[in-house]
């Protein structure tokens, strides 16, 4: 298929029919499916957005934002004065389980020497990301990690789960399916299919106890076949180290640079499986290149290995649509683990992991005898809140009051710690702030900043890099600050190291 008329053939109904409001992602989903299906072939020189805007009788921005939004995921690749055409990285589209797992991908031999040495997974356990703070000295605590918990939908929580005891049948709560509820499952699916590009079976996602149970699950099963580390991002979270170190996983740190992960430092680290945070890099705030999410996949095939995604908060994005999950690009690599933590509450212990063929038996086997599955009123619950809409709803609420609290963020930042660079605001709960040297060095600037009653978190409890110019990095939080709390935080920190 190479014709403009068959491409715009192909996208005509599932992009045009759709309602005016979802046009634009209709389209993205349609290509997206077409590029994983092979009805659009890795190669294939896709026409102009003028050509296809005019065949699909949609305007020309509704087609470029959508070959954008393909590119930076890497369905698609152009160049400059070269046209866009069907990249390579995209696998084929996983069928519905129907038998055994496959081939085994932890046969392969793991005595690989690894490059690099691991620091102790706890040695910077306190910059875990999801990290609960109380400390009655601070006054302002803009440690990363927590959302604003003011924000938990109790009506609609309370009124999901009168509906689900109304009608949920007795047999419902006897030991669940260790994968999970199959109504939670298929609403699931559902919902991280269309706002996260992934492709998900119910079959194949396996309700956990967030994100922190995920990579738990996965270190027992790849330790259980041989692998004996897991690289990490550097800089990235600490909480991954102590997870693995659980299972008896030595974990590497891997260098990153602007564009994502470092290949050749991949290659030289002798890993099979890596965690990664692709969509949104955490702490950095980096959305990983297409070059960089095509190399991270070629390198797991390469090895026979498997990559972690951790989409920690991927639909928190306030420039553009949210960049979608690498998953969607093989989802027999890409072990896809997400959670309700920032968007609902880190209390509620629910998350999801979409599991490749090959590990399924053993992950769901491995939840079983961990825990005999979770909770089956909160999964109900929360499958008639997607269901019906009220976790769509809940995201929108929580996206408009990030971003008004990010702006007072910048704000404060530029009337009182003038010259402050800042990084990572297009997305997520937190920013890279980098303060001049002037205000510094860091080691007085977070002494005097903790007198004030304020909690920072610099940037090297997130790796193995140091600043070398004398700046102070930080890495704010700021959702579960109101604006004033967050420009009295700030203001609070100019005054006691000499600024403002």
């Amino acid at each position: 298929m190479t014709s403009h008329g068959q491409v715009a053939w192909e996208l005509l109904l599932p992009a045009v029919g759709a309602p005016a409001r979802r046009r634009g992602r209709a389209l993205q989903e349609a290509l997206r499916e077409a590029v994983r299906c092979g009805r659009l072939a890795a190669g294939t020189r896709l026409p102009s957005t003028r050509a296809l805007a005019a065949d699909l009788g949609v305007s020309r921005g509704l087609v470029t934002e959508a070959y954008e939004q393909l590119t930076a995921e890497g369905y698609l690749r152009s160049g400059r004065g070269a046209g866009t055409w069907v990249g390579d990285a995209a696998r084929g589209r996983i069928a519905v389980r129907t038998g055994e797992a496959g081939r085994d991908p932890g046969t392969a031999d793991s005595t690989r020497t690894r490059g690099g040495g691991a620091p102790d997974p706890g040695t910077r356990a306190r910059g875990a990301r999801g990290t609960a703070h109380a400390d009655p000295d601070v006054r302002v605590d803009f440690r990363p990690g927590t959302p604003d918990l003011s924000l938990f939908p109790r009506a609609a929580w309370a009124a999901a789960q009168r509906a689900v005891l109304a009608r949920l049948p007795h047999p419902s709560l006897g030991y669940p399916d260790p994968r999970g509820l199959p109504e939670l499952r298929e609403a699931l699916a559902g919902m991280l299919t269309r706002r996260r590009g992934v492709v998900a079976d119910p079959e194949r996602l396996v309700v956990c106890s967030g994100v922190a149970q995920a990579s738990t699950l996965l270190g027992f099963v790849l330790r259980a076949r041989g692998l004996d580390a897991v690289g990490v991002e550097d800089p990235g979270s600490p909480e991954h180290g102590r997870l693995f170190a659980s299972t008896g996983l030595e974990t590497v740190w891997l260098p990153l640079d602007e564009e994502g992960l470092r290949p050749d430092a991949l290659s030289a680290s002798g890993v099979r499986a890596v965690v990664a945070t692709p969509s949104h890099q955490f702490p950095s705030g980096i959305s990983w290149s297409a070059e960089r999410r095509a190399a991270l996949l070629d390198w797991a095939r390469e090895v026979d290995g498997y990559v972690l995604e951790d989409d920690y908060d991927g639909d928190f994005r306030y420039d553009r649509a949210p960049v979608g999950a690498l998953q969607g690009l093989d989802p027999e690599r890409v072990v896809y683990a997400g959670s309700v933590s920032k968007s609902l509450a880190p209390g509620l212990r629910l998350g999801w992991m979409l599991v490749p063929e090959a590990l399924l038996g053993e992950v769901v086997e491995r939840k079983r005898t961990m825990d005999l599955g979770n909770p089956v009123l909160d999964q109900a619950v929360l499958a008639e809140l997607v269901t019906g809409g009220g976790y769509d709803r809940q995201l929108r609420r929580c996206q408009r009051a990030y971003r008004e609290r990010r702006d007072a963020l910048l704000a404060a930042l530029a009337e009182h710690l003038p010259g402050t660079r800042v990084s990572g605001i297009a997305a997520g709960l937190h920013v890279i702030a980098r303060v001049p040297g002037c205000f510094g060095p860091p080691e007085r600037f977070l002494a005097r900043a903790a007198e004030a009653g304020v909690a920072l978190r610099p940037l090297e409890e997130y790796g193995t890099a140091r600043p070398a110019d004398g700046e102070v990095r930080l890495v704010i939080g700021y959702a579960h600050l109101a604006p004033a709390a967050v420009e009295t935080g700030i203001r609070l920190v100019a005054e006691a190291v000499g600024g403002g």
